[in-house]
């Protein structure tokens, strides 16, 4: 499974991009208002502190404006994806954009047919927003294992992004439910790495070795 930053916080994906574990990033329209700065100027910074994908999402809503706005954000690096909502618009410009071999992340996703649609018009990827389901009371995970089910059956390209990851738990709910890759916040990223008897362990192991009074080097 792929992990994604979701961040346009260029500190913070260089220092999590050493860890050799982030596959790419992702932003939209929120996360960029909140970092204050110019988004072709942080799609370009990011596309150089990672190799993998990194999605830029478009802010017009018809699929003309679309079209021009995500050329110009393709244009800034090899490994941007144009983000697109999931709208009648947006997938008459996925399509276009797929004929274009320009990469696409279809957004906003919450239904298995909306899935059925991204990927016919030759989504790169699309992304089923998890935490937002559960908040209304549908089963996000069984959103993921429905999309699943659907592209197996039709050998469609499209990779399942999980999106609007809340904690750890999603994101091995969504390894289990057949995700190929998840964007997390970096605090969720962070949070993979522990466990309390991890930590409980590790003290215990430091502790006994110090009492042996050795040094490896």
């Amino acid at each position: 499974m792929q992990l994604f930053l979701d961040t346009p916080d260029t500190a913070l994906i260089q220092e999590l991009a050493e860890t050799g574990l982030v596959d790419g990033v992702t932003t939209n329209p929120s996360l960029i208002a909140k970092s204050g700065r110019p988004i072709l100027e942080v799609i370009a910074e990011i596309c150089d502190l990672v190799e993998g994908p990194v999605s830029a999402e478009v802010a017009a809503t018809q699929a003309t404006g679309m079209l021009a706005e995500g050329r110009k954000l393709a244009a800034i690096a090899p490994n941007v994806v144009v983000k697109v909502p999931l709208t009648r618009d947006g997938l008459i410009a996925t399509n276009e954009f797929a004929r274009e071999g320009i990469q696409t992340n279809v957004t906003l996703c919450f239904s298995a047919a909306q899935a059925l649609l991204a990927a016919k018009a030759g989504a790169t990827y699309v992304s089923p927003f998890i935490g937002r389901l559960d908040d209304h009371g549908a089963d996000g995970m069984g959103l993921i294992a429905e999309i699943r089910a659907i592209y197996d059956n039709y050998d469609f390209d499209t990779e399942i992004l999980a999106a609007s990851i809340r904690n750890p738990a999603h994101v091995t709910a969504a390894a289990l439910a057949g995700a190929d890759c998840a964007t997390l916040p970096p605090a969720v990223f962070n949070d993979l790495f522990k466990h309390p008897l991890t930590e409980k362990g590790l003290e215990q192991f430091m502790g006994d070795w110090a009492k042996t009074g050795q040094s490896i080097l």
